[in-house]
C-alpha cells in the first residue's frame, strides 16, 4: 500500500476519514487492494472481541446505502459477514470497487461469495477483465478462487487481439503465460507470432509454450521460413533448442552443424541429435574444430562439446586449447579436462594465476579432489589482498578444502580481506572449522588464530573450540 503519511495514518484510517479511494490506493496494483482486505480486519484476526482502530474513530453507518465508496471498501472487507454480503448488494453504485468484489468471490462465508460471484458475471466485461486479470488470477491460487479465474477466461476467450495483447505484455508473468494458453488454445496467434513470442519473453514457460505451439502449427516447407529464423536467432537457450531440433522435421539437419559449438549445453545436446540422425558423428566436428587451437574464432561451445561425446584420448586436443588467447575457450578446456576426468594437477595449477576469472574459478573446481596434494604455502601466498580477488577465493575455497591448520589460517588471514564477501565466506569458515578427529592437540599457532577471531565467537564457544584443539588456555 502507499507510504503513510506525515500523521501517521494507515490507508485503512484514511478511507474511513473519507478520503477517495484513488488518492488513498493505487488501484491498479492488486497487491494494494490485497493488503487493504487484510489491514482492515487486522485485530479481528487474533480476538474478534477487539474493533480495529478504524471502528473507534469513524465506525460504519448503520445504513450501507448511505456509505460513499471509501467507507463501502472498508465495508467489504469488513470482519462480519453480513456486513460484507450487504457491501457487495450496495456496491454496485460503485464501479471502482470491483476488485474488492473479485476477491469476495473467494470469501470464507459462502453467502457472501455467492452475492459476489453473481455481481462479477454481471459487471466482467473485456475492458475490465484486462485491468483485472492480474489480481483475478492471484485470488485464483485462494483455496475458492478458481471461479474469478474461469470467469475471466470466458471474457477473454470472445475478446479481441489488440484486447488480448496488452496481456502479453504483462508484468506478471502469470498473466502472461494465462494469456498466450488462451492464444494457443483458440488459436489466435499465427506460428510466426508465436515464434516471435518464444524469442522475446523471459518467461520459460511462455518460451516452452509459445515454441512448441508455433512448430505444432506449421503445415508446409514455407512456413518453416517464418518460424525457424525467428526460434534460432532466440537470446533464450529453449527457444533454440526447440528451433534446431525442428530443423530434422524441416528436412535441414545440416543447419544444425554450426549449432554443436552453441553456448548452451542444451542446444548442444539438441545439435548432436540432430546431426546423428542425419547420419554423422559430432564428434569428428567437435574434433576439427579443436584441432585449430590457433583459430581466434574457435567457438568456447565446440571446446565444451568435444568432452560431452569425446572420449579421454581426446584430451590432448584440450591440453593445447590451455594456452589460447580466448579466455572462454581456456576456460571449457579445463571444464572438459575435468569431464573427461583428465585434470592433472601440476599442468592445471599455472592456471590459477590466469587474470580471467571464468578460467581461474574451472581450475579451482578441477583441482578440488586433489586439493590437500597442493603446496599450503604456496596457495596461502595467493590469499593475499595483492591478488586479484579471483585468485584469493580460488586459493582460498582450495585451502578451506584441506582443512586443519591451514585451513584457518586462510580464513582468518582474510577476514580483513578488502572485498566483503569474501570476508563474510572467511568468517563463516572460521566459525565452523573444528579440528581433525586424528589430531588431538595443537600448538600455540591455532589458540593466536582463533583469539584474532573471537569476536565471530562467544565467550563459552571460542572456549570450547580451544578445548576441541587442545589448546591451554
Amino acid at each position: 500500500m502507499r507510504d503513510d503519511t506525515v500523521d501517521g495514518t494507515t490507508p485503512t484510517v484514511r478511507l474511513a476519514g473519507g478520503t477517495p479511494l484513488r488518492s488513498t490506493l493505487d488501484v491498479a496494483d492488486p497487491d494494494e487492494w490485497l493488503a487493504l482486505d487484510a489491514d482492515v480486519r487486522e485485530a479481528a484476526w487474533y480476538d474478534l472481541r477487539f474493533q480495529p482502530g478504524w471502528e473507534h474513530q469513524a465506525p460504519l453507518p448503520v445504513d450501507l446505502n448511505q456509505a460513499d465508496e471509501s467507507r463501502l471498501a472498508l465495508a467489504l472487507c469488513h470482519r462480519d459477514g453480513r456486513i460484507r454480503q450487504e457491501a457487495v448488494v450496495q456496491s454496485t453504485r460503485y464501479p471502482g470497487l470491483l476488485p474488492l468484489i473479485v476477491i469476495r468471490c473467494a470469501d470464507w462465508v459462502g453467502p457472501v461469495r455467492e452475492s459476489a460471484r453473481y455481481l462479477l458475471c454481471e459487471l466482467l466485461d473485456a475492458g475490465c477483465a484486462v485491468d483485472l486479470a492480474p489480481l483475478i488470477l492471484r485470488v485464483g491460487r485462494r483455496a475458492r478462487g478458481a471461479f474469478g479465474v474461469d470467469a475471466l477466461e470466458k471474457v477473454l476467450r470472445r475478446a479481441s487481439r489488440e484486447r488480448l495483447a496488452v496481456l502479453f505484455a504483462a508484468p506478471e508473468r502469470t498473466v502472461r503465460r494465462f494469456a498466450y494458453r488462451l492464444a494457443v488454445d483458440s488459436r489466435s496467434l499465427r506460428p510466426h507470432e508465436l515464434a516471435r513470442a518464444a524469442a522475446q519473453d523471459e518467461d520459460t514457460v511462455v518460451q516452452d509454450l509459445c515454441a512448441t505451439a508455433a512448430l505444432a502449427a506449421l503445415c508446409d516447407e514455407e512456413a518453416y521460413e517464418d518460424v525457424l529464423p525467428l526460434l534460432l536467432a532466440a537470446g533464450n537457450p529453449r527457444t533454440r533448442s526447440a528451433g534446431v531440433t525442428a530443423l530434422r522435421r524441416a528436412g535441414r539437419s545440416e543447419s544444425a552443424e554450426p549449432f554443436l559449438g552453441d553456448r548452451s549445453a542444451l542446444v548442444r545436446a539438441c545439435a548432436r541429435y540432430v546431426v546423428r540422425q542425419a547420419g554423422k558423428d559430432p564428434a569428428a566436428w567437435y574434433r576439427e574444430r579443436c584441432t585449430a587451437s590457433a583459430d581466434p574464432e574457435l567457438p568456447p561451445g565446440a571446446v565444451i562439446g568435444l568432452a560431452e561425446c569425446g572420449e579421454r584420448a581426446d584430451a590432448g586436443l584440450l591440453w593445447a586449447l590451455l594456452p589460447h588467447r580466448a579466455a572462454g575457450v581456456r576456460a571449457r578446456a579445463v571444464a572438459g579436462l575435468r569431464a573427461l576426468d583428465c585434470a592433472d594437477m601440476e599442468r592445471l595449477r599455472p592456471l590459477l594465476d590466469d587474470p580471467a576469472a571464468g578460467v581461474v574459478r574451472e581450475t579451482a573446481v578441477a583441482l578440488l579432489p586433489t586439493a590437500h596434494e597442493l603446496p599450503a604455502d604456496w596457495l596461502l601466498e595467493r590469499t593475499s589482498s595483492e591478488r586479484q580477488r579471483h585468485i584469493r577465493l580460488a586459493a582460498f575455497r582450495l585451502l578451506d578444502a584441506q582443512g586443519g591448520v591451514v585451513a584457518l589460517k586462510a580464513a582468518v588471514g582474510l577476514l580483513r580481506d578488502p572485498d566483503v564477501r569474501l570476508r563474510s565466506w572467511a568468517g563463516q569458515s572460521v566459525q565452523r572449522w573444528h579440528p581433525p578427529a586424528d589430531v588431538r592437540r595443537y600448538g600455540a599457532e591455532v589458540g593466536e588464530l582463533l583469539d584474532r577471531s573471537r569476536h565471530l565467537f562467544s565467550d563459552h564457544a571460542l572456549r570450547l573450540r580451544k578445548w576441541e584443539a587442545g589448546v591451554d588456555g
